[in-house]
């Protein structure tokens, strides 16, 4: 399915978005999820279904200073 990750178009076989997050490398516990512009926490990840035209944004931390 086609999908908009941060911005940029994305083909990708992933059900859920914890299996898009596996299938980009991304981990841990720190990342925050958003799809369509809602929040999606952390538990409900692996339940999460995907639709094709969907926009993800995954969000870490910085460091600065």
């Amino acid at each position: 399915m086609k999908l908009i990750v941060n911005g940029e178009a994305l083909d990708s076989a992933a059900a859920t978005l914890a299996a898009l997050l596996a299938e980009l490398d991304y981990e841990g516990d720190w990342l925050a999820t958003a799809v369509n512009s809602d929040l999606v926490h952390k538990a409900n990840r692996a339940e999460f279904r995907l639709n094709d035209g969907d926009r993800i944004e995954i969000l870490s931390p910085m460091q600065g200073g």
